[in-house]
C-alpha cells in the first residue's frame, strides 16, 4: 500500500497532511486480494419508475462538461468534477466545484494532473470534506492510483504532491475509479486490469485505515452497450450510466440507459433502461452517478448531465426513490 509519509496518527487512526486529513497505511502490501465474502442481499432502486429534479442548468467554476459528482451528507454538501478550462483532456487537470443543494455555487479547488473524473467519492471526517479520488494521471489522463485528499477551497494541489496519501488497491491494475454508498458504508472501485475493467467492493471501515486487502465483492461486470459515464453503489447492488450528448444522430430522448448489476453474482439486475430525466435540457450528456439518504431517511440514487450551450456547460442533476 502506498503511503505519503510525512504524516503522524491523530487519535481517530487516521492521518493528518497539509491538504486535510489522509489515511494511515497499515502495512498492507500490493498482493493479490483475498476471496470475497458475500455481501448480505439490499432492495434496489426500480430504474423504471420516474426521476425528479434536484436542479437544473447551474453554473460550475469551470465552464466544461461535468464529469461526476458525490455528496457528503454529513456536511450537506456536493462537489461536481469537471475538467479545468483550458486544459487538454490528456493532462488530467480536473476542477472540483463545491455546491449547496440548491445548485448554488460555493466554491472550487483544482487538482492538476490527477484524473479524468469518471467517478469518486467523499468521506467526511468532523467539518472537512475528503475525496477520494483517482491521481497521477497517465498519458491519456486517466489516473494510475487512488487519492485521499482534504478539499480545500481555492487552492490547487499538484498531484507530485506528497501531502496526501496515495494507493493501488489492486496488484497489476493500472486504472483506478472509485465510488461511496454512505448508506451501507462501503467504497467500490473499478479498475482496469487485463485488458479490461473490473469491479472490487470494500468496507469503509477497511479504507479508512487504507486497508484494502479484504474486499467484501469481486467481479467483472457484464457487457454494456454505450458510452460509459459513470457507476456506484447502494448495497448490494452496483448502478451504472451510459450514453451520450444530445445530437442530430442522437436527439430527445436520447440514448442514456441506467443499469443495476448484483454484486455478488455479477449479474445484471434490471436494464439497461432508458431514462427521461431531464429530456428537454440543452444538449444533455449524462455524468455520474451518486448515492445520498435524506435526513427523513430516504434512500436516493442521483443521476447527473451536462447540460447547457458549448463554452457555457451547466450542471443537471436528478434523483430516484423507488425501492424494490
Amino acid at each position: 500500500m502506498e503511503h505519503n509519509s510525512r504524516t503522524s496518527l491523530t487519535r481517530r487512526g487516521l492521518l493528518r497532511t497539509a491538504t486535510g486529513v489522509g489515511l494511515a497505511a497499515f502495512g498492507v502490501g500490493y498482493g493479490a486480494a483475498s476471496a470475497a465474502a458475500s455481501v448480505g442481499a439490499s432492495s434496489r432502486f426500480d430504474l423504471s419508475q420516474p426521476s425528479y429534479d434536484l436542479f437544473r442548468d447551474k453554473n460550475l467554476h469551470s465552464n466544461r462538461v461535468q464529469q461526476s459528482f458525490a455528496f457528503d451528507s454529513v456536511n450537506k454538501r456536493l462537489f461536481v468534477a469537471a475538467k479545468r478550462l483550458d486544459s487538454p483532456e490528456s493532462a488530467g487537470d480536473l476542477c472540483i466545484s463545491q455546491l449547496d443543494f440548491a445548485g448554488n455555487y460555493v466554491s472550487y479547488m483544482h487538482l492538476n494532473g490527477f484524473g479524468h473524473g469518471v467517478a469518486f467519492g467523499v468521506r467526511p471526517v468532523g467539518s472537512t470534506s475528503n475525496l477520494w479520488i483517482e491521481t497521477d494521471a497517465n498519458g491519456n489522463g486517466y489516473g494510475t492510483k487512488l487519492a485521499f485528499i482534504g478539499y480545500n477551497p481555492g487552492t490547487t494541489v499538484d498531484a507530485a504532491s506528497q501531502g496526501f496519501g496515495k494507493f493501488q488497491p489492486i496488484s497489476g491494475a493500472t486504472e483506478y475509479t472509485c465510488s461511496i454508498d454512505p448508506v451501507y458504508n462501503r467504497m467500490i472501485v473499478r479498475y482496469h486490469k487485463d485488458g479490461a475493467k473490473h469491479i472490487a467492493v470494500y468496507d469503509l471501515a477497511d479504507t479508512d485505515r487504507g486497508d484494502f486487502s479484504s474486499p467484501v465483492a469481486m467481479f467483472t461486470p457484464p457487457a454494456i452497450a454505450g458510452t460509459p459515464q459513470g457507476y456506484t453503489l447502494y448495497g448490494s447492488y452496483m448502478y451504472f450510466i451510459t450514453g451520450d450528448g444530445y445530437s442530430a444522430s442522437n436527439p430527445d430522448p436520447g440514448n442514456t440507459y441506467i443499469t443495476s448489476i448484483n454484486i455478488n453474482t455479477g449479474a445484471i439486475a434490471q436494464g439497461p433502461t432508458l431514462t427521461k430525466a431531464g429530456s428537454t435540457l440543452v444538449y444533455r450528456e449524462p455524468e455520474g452517478l451518486a448515492i445520498y439518504r435524506t435526513d427523513a431517511g430516504e434512500s436516493r440514487l442521483f443521476l447527473g448531465f451536462a447540460s447547457g450551450d458549448e463554452g457555457d456547460r451547466r450542471s443537471s442533476i436528478f434523483y430516484k426513490n423507488a425501492l424494490v
